[in-house]
C-alpha cells in the first residue's frame, strides 16, 4: 500500500442516489490508490468468497435475521479449513502472514458479501495472547482448535462492580498445589451460552496494587461447579449471560504466563478487542442497509436526512482511513493501545448512529417487540414478505429498534469511551 490509501465504498447490490465523496482541494493531489497486486489479492479473495459463503448465511446478515450458533460456526470452520479463520495470525502459528491491508481487504470483502463477522474471543482476542505469553504446549493445546472453529471460546472479564474498571475483578482463584479453585462470577459474558471455554481474569492475591494480583486462567466450561445463566434482553435474546464459578478445580497448567501478571495480558488482548470494536466494514455495509431504508420509507427525498446520511458516511471513510493507518504502523510496532482506544470511540460511535438513523427512517414500523417481528428482518423492498397486521409485511416488520437498543452497549464495553477519551487526553495529546 502506498502512504495514503483510497478506502473504497460500501459495494452491494444495491444502487444508491448518494454519490461517492471525492477528496477536494490539496487532497486531490495525494496518491490514494490500491497497488496492482493488491488489487489482484482483493479480487481473489471477492471470489473465494462469492463461492464458499453459504447463501442462506449471507440473506440473514444483509436482512439483519437472527443468526444460529450453527450459522456463526458454519462460517468459521469453513475459514478454518482455508487457514483463514485466524487471518491475522502469523505463519508460526499456522496463520497466513497477510500484512495489514491484506487482512483489511479479506475483513471487507467478508463483511460486504454477507459473511457473519468473526466470533472474536477465540482467533481475535484470546490466540493472540496465548501465542505472546503462552508456552509451547499452551500453543499445541489451543492454538489448533482456535484455528479450525472447532472450539467456540468466551471471555471472562467484567463482573457486577467490575466493568470498565477491570482491576477491581473479585472472582478469586486459590491456588492448591497443581490446581487453582476458582469461586466469583463473570457477567455481560456475550454468547456465553454456546462456550466450550472461557478465559478469565482472576484475582490470586490482594497485595500490592490490584491490578497485580491478577492473572489469566483459562477454564474448561463444561467443568463441574460451571453455572451459566442467560440475561434476556428486550428482543427476547440472551445475548449476553452470567457465568458462575462454585469452586470450580482448574489445572495450574492452564495458567497463562505468570501468576498475577495477568493485567499485563489483559492489556494486550483489550488492543485486539478495541481495533476490532471499530468494525469499519460492518459499518460501511450497514450504511448502504440504511440507504435502503431510507427509500423505502420516502425518507430519502429529505434533505435533511439526507444530509444526516451523508455526514455518517464521511465519518465512516474518515474511520477507514485511521484503520488502515494503524494496520499499516502494526509492520513497524508503532501500534499502540491509546490509538486502539481512539478507534473504539469512533467505531461505535458510527455504529449507535447508523441505527438511530435506521429508526429514524422506519419511524413506527420500527417499534413493535415480537418475535414475527424480529424474524422478518428488513427485507428491502415493499414486495418483501408478509405479516397479519402490519402494513408492508416483513418490510416494517423490521428488527431496527432491537438493533438499535443493542449498539447502546456499544460505548460501554471494551471500556468505556468516556475512560477511552482520558487515555486519549494523557497519552495522547499530553
Amino acid at each position: 500500500m502506498r502512504v495514503l490509501q483510497k478506502p473504497s465504498l460500501p459495494r452491494t447490490g444495491h444502487s444508491t442516489d448518494i454519490p461517492a465523496i471525492e477528496p477536494t482541494g490539496d487532497t486531490a493531489t495525494m496518491d490514494l490508490a490500491f497497488t496492482p497486486e493488491e488489487q489482484q489479492f482483493r479480487e481473489d479473495i471477492r471470489a473465494w468468497v462469492q463461492t464458499h459463503l453459504p447463501q442462506d448465511i449471507a440473506h440473514k446478515v444483509h436482512h439483519a435475521l437472527r443468526l444460529s450458533k450453527d450459522d456463526m460456526q458454519r462460517w468459521a470452520k469453513i475459514l478454518g479449513q482455508k487457514g483463514w479463520l485466524g487471518h491475522g495470525w502469523p505463519t508460526a502459528f499456522g496463520g497466513p502472514g497477510w500484512s495489514a491491508v491484506q487482512k483489511h481487504l479479506f475483513e471487507e470483502e467478508c463483511a460486504l458479501a454477507g459473511a457473519p463477522r468473526v466470533v472474536p474471543f477465540g482467533p481475535v482476542m484470546v490466540a493472540p495472547v496465548i501465542m505472546a505469553f503462552g508456552n509451547p504446549e499452551q500453543h499445541q493445546r489451543f492454538l489448533p482448535g482456535i484455528a479450525s472453529g472447532e472450539v467456540w471460546w468466551s471471555q471472562g472479564y467484567s463482573e457486577p462492580g467490575s466493568g470498565s474498571d477491570l482491576a477491581s475483578v473479585k472472582c478469586k482463584a486459590e491456588r492448591q498445589g497443581d490446581k487453582f479453585i476458582v469461586n466469583g462470577q463473570k457477567t455481560w459474558t456475550t454468547l456465553g451460552q454456546y462456550g466450550d471455554w472461557i478465559f478469565c481474569l482472576v484475582r490470586t492475591s490482594n497485595e500490592g496494587k490490584p491490578q497485580t494480583g491478577i492473572s489469566f486462567l483459562l477454564i474448561d466450561m463444561k467443568s463441574p461447579g460451571v453455572t451459566v445463566r442467560p440475561i434476556v434482553l428486550l428482543d427476547g435474546e440472551a445475548e449476553v449471560n452470567e457465568v458462575w464459578f462454585d469452586n470450580v478445580e482448574v489445572p495450574a497448567n492452564n495458567l497463562i504466563g505468570e501468576e498475577n501478571k495477568g493485567w499485563t495480558y489483559a492489556k494486550y488482548l483489550l488492543g485486539h478487542e478495541r481495533t476490532n470494536i471499530a468494525d469499519v466494514n460492518r459499518a460501511k455495509r450497514e450504511l448502504e442497509r440504511l440507504k435502503r431504508v431510507a427509500k423505502a420509507e420516502n425518507m430519502y427525498e429529505d434533505a435533511r436526512f439526507r444530509d444526516e446520511i451523508a455526514k455518517l458516511e464521511v465519518d465512516v471513510i474518515a474511520l477507514e482511513m485511521m484503520v488502515l493507518r494503524v494496520l499499516s504502523a502494526e509492520k513497524t510496532g508503532k501500534s499502540s493501545l491509546d490509538i486502539a482506544g481512539l478507534l473504539k470511540i469512533r467505531g461505535s460511535e458510527i455504529q449507535q448512529r447508523y441505527t438511530e438513523l435506521m429508526m429514524l427512517a422506519a419511524g413506527p414500523f420500527s417499534l413493535p417487540f415480537i418475535e414475527e417481528a424480529m424474524e422478518a428482518g428488513w427485507q428491502g423492498d415493499q414486495a418483501a414478505g408478509s405479516l397479519a397486521g402490519f402494513p408492508g409485511g416483513g418490510l416494517h416488520c423490521a428488527p431496527l429498534a432491537s438493533h438499535y437498543f443493542n449498539t447502546r452497549k456499544t460505548t460501554i464495553y471494551g471500556g468505556s469511551n468516556e475512560v477511552q477519551r482520558n487515555i486519549v487526553a494523557q497519552t495522547v495529546l499530553g
